[in-house]
């Protein structure tokens, strides 16, 4: 069993930073995925970024360049580092993980996740 609490999610300025951070209950090593997904409003749920175990990263074409997917296993903790924040970034970011082989986090899918956040806000505002 993991439960994840995420933080992090404020009101900004379109072009401002903002840091997400995911913290684990469980050891963070145990899962072979993790990611960050976000549901705008009146829009469906989207991947954003995914990590493996490994840290190998991948982001959505909407987010490259300027979101960066990070974790600190000692730390139990899962980050997201969005950079130039745009009003289309407004969204609920939810956290995400998977204990259990196989799972796959280069096509961003969402369905393999046992685990998720309550989710964290973030707006931006132009």
């Amino acid at each position: 069993q993991v439960k994840l609490v995420e933080s992090g999610g404020e009101s900004v300025q379109a072009g401002g930073s903002l840091r997400l951070s995911c913290v684990a209950s469980g050891d963070l090593e145990n899962s072979y995925c993790m990611g960050w997904y976000r549901q705008a409003p009146g829009k469906e749920r989207e991947g954003v970024a995914t990590i493996d175990r490994d840290g190998g990263p991948t982001y959505t074409t909407a987010v490259e360049g300027r979101f960066t997917i990070s974790k600190d296993n000692a730390k139990n903790t899962l980050y997201l580092q969005m950079n130039s924040l745009t009003p289309e970034d407004t969204a609920m970011f939810y956290c995400a993980a998977e204990t259990s082989w196989p799972c796959v986090t280069k096509t961003l899918a969402q369905a393999q996740y046992t685990y998720w956040g309550q989710g964290t806000q973030v707006t931006v505002s132009s």
